[in-house]
């Protein structure tokens, strides 16, 4: 009998030996994308479960519709993944005092951010906790049709002055259907805004989501935009509207020439470039300073990050997977460019040493060129907010259809935009 409990027990103990060694710690990783994303991500986190067999990971990954909504009702009620693909713009609905995800320097070892810049950690940290790390960066800049700036007979500017005497050379020696750039509201407001802080030092909106500018210097952001239209540096909203409703780059006037260049997310630059009547082709541009500037004025922002879910119970197995991801030579090979140029400087090395980086492309010419640029004010979550943005762009088509001055739609921004503002921030 005694015989048999101690086989009887013994056994016991070894089952629960066993059951322990293959114990596994389960996480939940969410993201949106398209079928290439969805692909590349399920190989990287099967390679990442082969290196890792004590933790296993369950996918849930949707389109981008109803990604918000989704994310939305998970955190609501508390069942969030440990692991989320967020957007920049997501983060003052979630996390206004930074409270919102997950803090993750509590984690900065195991997801080795010394392969991440200062600045990039810092548009993603509020109230001195930080809510994600950017998966890669997108910053808007210059793009010029090499023929038709060369049909000019100008060199690219390298200032704010030659931008906008380049306008009228086209117009002189090209035509009036020719201009140096053709740009779109939230364009305008970016390039205008760089301009601004290169020369004032301010930023038109600051880090807790408040309108920085007084009435007078709103008045000259909008009187740089009518000195832009009048000098033919691009269409105004009134003649581009006459061009139908289609994008940008789909539009005659872009595919033949005629629009010299964008000023454009370095991202997205491809599809421009692309729909080019042959031989056409787009360089990228020297960035405009003006002189004596500090801060090129740069919008400059995640295109996407990594979160970890404020409620998770396995914070530094999180850390490991995004660490995976985007620093570990397996994981980074498995993402490649689905998710655009990786941020970390691990992840950059092993994807030009596979040739899967090309350093001749537009989009990397651009990724370089801006983190070259001097840049000391980041932009924040509500800088190219939508609700601003269709603000800014009514009151572009105002001034251009003569029922408003530059001191009247900087009266009305500014009076609207503080209503959105402290909307986004109560």
């Amino acid at each position: 009998m005694k015989k048999q409990l101690i086989t009887t027990v013994t056994a016991l103990a070894l089952a629960t030996m066993s059951a322990g060694a293959y114990a596994k710690t389960e996480l939940r990783m969410s993201w949106w994308g398209g079928n290439e994303r969805h692909q590349a991500t399920n190989d990287a986190l099967e390679r990442f479960q082969k290196a890792n067999p004590d933790i296993s990971v369950k996918a849930e990954y949707t389109g981008w519709d109803g990604a918000l909504t989704r994310i939305t009702t998970q955190i609501a009620g508390n069942t969030e993944p440990d692991v989320m693909q967020t957007n920049l713009n997501w983060m003052p609905i979630f996390s206004k005092t930074g409270e919102g995800f997950y803090d993750m320097n509590k984690v900065k070892a195991d997801l080795h951010a010394d392969n991440f810049s200062d600045s990039a950690l810092n548009t993603v940290t509020f109230g001195g906790k930080l809510n994600g790390v950017p998966v890669s960066m997108t910053s808007r800049v210059f793009y010029y049709n090499k023929d038709t700036w060369s049909k000019a007979g100008i060199a690219y500017p390298n200032n704010w002055g030659e931008l906008m005497a380049a306008g009228k050379a086209f117009k002189e020696k090209l035509g009036d259907e020719y201009y140096p750039i053709v740009i779109e509201a939230r364009d305008v407001f970016a390039m205008n805004r760089s301009y601004m802080i290169q020369t004032t030092g301010k930023d038109i909106i600051t880090q807790d989501g408040k309108l920085n500018y007084s009435q007078d210097e709103m008045t000259k952001f909008f009187e740089l935009y009518t000195k832009q239209v009048e000098d033919h540096v691009f269409p105004s909203t009134k003649e581009y509207a006459s061009y139908g409703r289609s994008n940008l780059y789909e539009m005659r006037p872009w595919i033949e020439g005629k629009f010299g260049g964008v000023y454009m997310w370095d991202t997205a630059i491809t599809k421009y470039s692309d729909n080019l009547k042959p031989p056409m082709g787009l360089e990228l541009a020297p960035y405009p300073m003006a002189p004596g500037a500090k801060d090129a004025g740069l919008l400059s922002r995640p295109s996407m990050m990594f979160s970890i879910g404020r409620n998770t119970k396995h914070p530094e197995e999180a850390a490991k997977l995004i660490n995976f991801l985007l620093n570990d030579p397996v994981g980074v090979k498995a993402l490649g460019l689905t998710r655009g140029i990786p941020l970390s400087t691990a992840g950059v090395k092993e994807l030009k040493s596979d040739g899967t980086i090309q350093e001749s492309s537009l989009s990397f010419a651009g990724y370089t060129q801006a983190g070259s640029l001097p840049q000391t004010i980041v932009s924040t979550p509500y800088t190219d907010n939508a609700q601003l943005m269709d603000i800014f762009s009514e009151e572009m088509q105002a001034l251009d259809y003569g029922k408003s001055t530059p001191e009247q739609s900087a009266q009305e921004f500014l009076r609207k935009g503080k209503r959105i503002l402290a909307r986004l921030t109560k």
